[in-house]
């Protein structure tokens, strides 16, 4: 048996043992507000119909600086949530793509997101 006889080591112990067992159980969480799954075609076992396909477009004109630098997140949270309107279980195909065209003088981006909302039998 170990016998610590500072308390400031044992108070230093106990906090790290209870930091790394709640981190332990809150690692791998699938939480609700992630959304439906995004599923590849390798991960669809079972039967399922197609409720629709689904697109999502964006514009910006001019320097797109202010948006957030991760597009891809914004793309596949906006197909989520057309596919939760839809009553999808999942989605499938999902993609985001970005085009920039420039008209005279001001570059225009446009952010296209699609996928394919589905519903398991």
């Amino acid at each position: 048996m170990i016998r610590i006889n500072n308390p400031s080591i044992l108070l230093l112990v106990s906090l790290l043992l209870t930091v790394l067992l709640s981190s332990c159980a809150t690692t791998h969480q699938n939480s609700s507000s992630d959304g439906l799954p995004i599923l590849s075609q390798d991960e669809l076992i079972r039967p399922y119909i197609k409720l629709g396909r689904i697109q999502v477009t964006r514009e910006v004109y001019g320097s797109d600086y202010s948006l957030t630098p991760d597009i891809k997140a914004w793309g596949i949270a906006a197909v989520r949530q057309e596919a939760e309107k839809l009553g999808a279980d999942a989605v499938t195909l999902a993609e985001v793509t970005g085009r920039t065209t420039t008209t005279g003088i001001i570059p225009s981006t446009e952010y296209r997101a699609t996928g394919f909302a589905i519903k398991f039998k």
